[in-house]
């Protein structure tokens, strides 16, 4: 019975997992707002808003008030999101004047603010429903930046639902606390090399193909968890640090392609890289602490329910019930979205 229980709940928090990677669509996705600089005092504006349907989410960028339109703002829905795009004139600039999302307090979504200036400076602002405005300061200072690229780090982890499998593979791969740490460490190592020589541009790949193989990645992990369990242990199962090492130098470059998007800000490039590798890792330790926590309290829940004698649990040795299941399951996911982002690339 313990063993159906823990069959159970494997299944339905990767189906917790893979419902939430599969509605990206939700509002739970960020909004994006960026400002750049043409000339002096003029600003080029991008605001995209999260949409459900034909239906965009109910916020509104405002703008300081010394901001005047120049070009009246184009629309056009493009990628389940609201892209608008026009030109603002702001007398005296920006600095020490305040953006505001508004409707953002009743939403479930955040918005990235991004500003490019002439003088080559950028700031990155991550706004929530419980800090909705930014005051602009003249120059960011060292903890705003490690304070945004840390939660952006993350939040990125943890909505990032493929890097987030391929650790939850892990878990059932690896046994021991030593050994599960050298191998999280291990990813957390590769990714960041592979990531930072691709957001500096020493090294430029197809985004589409590496989402495709990143996908490729989980299929093998959960193909080595069967191998396991049958008595034939692979290359994965005896160096689990090694593949997760090169497959963290895949998995790096779709990290890459997120920060592309956020941005960096060009005067502190390499605070915004080590703070965003911070927060990914801490995000991973989270999942992973969340997860044990889970399944330790399900297991003690249930022997006592049993009049166990003994209600001690053991984590390691209830979490491999779960191999098999979490095996199938993770894999099928995964093989699901290798053939969609292959059919993507081939017809994109």
């Amino acid at each position: 019975m313990i063993q159906r229980l823990s069959i159970s709940l494997c299944l339905v928090f990767l189906s917790m997992l893979a419902l939430s990677g599969l509605s990206q669509a939700d509002e739970i996705r960020p909004g994006y707002l960026e400002l750049k600089e043409t000339s002096q005092n003029v600003f080029s504006v991008l605001w995209k808003v999260p949409a459900k349907g034909a239906k965009k989410l109910n916020i509104q960028a405002q703008l300081p008030d010394n901001c005047i339109d120049t070009v009246k703002p184009n629309t056009q829905l493009i990628n389940a999101a609201y892209m608008q795009r026009w030109i603002v004139h702001c007398e005296n600039g920006l600095t020490q004047h305040v953006i505001t999302i508004e409707g953002l307090s009743a939403s479930r979504t955040d918005v990235l603010l991004h500003l490019e200036f002439i003088n080559g400076t950028s700031q990155t602002a991550q706004l929530t429903p419980t800090q909705n405005s930014y005051k602009i300061p003249t120059i960011a200072s060292s903890f705003q930046i490690s304070k945004t690229y840390t939660a952006l780090g993350i939040t990125h982890i943890l909505f990032g639902f493929d890097h987030l499998l391929f650790v939850f593979a892990l878990l059932f791969l690896v046994s021991g606390t030593r050994r599960l740490l050298l191998t999280i460490t291990a990813f957390t190592f590769a990714h960041s090399i592979t990531m930072a020589m691709a957001t500096l541009g020493y090294v430029s790949v197809p985004q589409q193909p590496v989402e495709a193989i990143i996908a490729l990645s989980i299929v093998f992990v959960a193909v080595e968890i069967i191998h396991g369990l049958q008595g034939r242990k692979g290359y994965a199962a005896r160096w689990p640090w090694l593949i997760a090492f090169v497959f963290g130098l895949l998995h790096g470059f779709g990290f890459a392609g997120a920060l592309a998007e956020i941005g960096l800000p060009q005067q502190a490039i390499p605070l915004a890289l080590v703070f965003f590798n911070v927060g990914v890792e801490v995000g991973q330790v989270i999942f992973i602490a969340g997860f044990f926590t889970l399944v330790w309290l399900l297991s003690k829940a249930l022997m006592s329910k049993l009049s166990e004698p003994d209600i001690s649990v053991n984590v390691w040795k209830q979490t491999l019930k779960l191999s098999r299941p979490a095996a199938y399951v993770t894999g099928s996911l995964a093989s699901f979205w290798m053939i969609e982002r292959l059919i993507v690339g081939l017809f994109h």
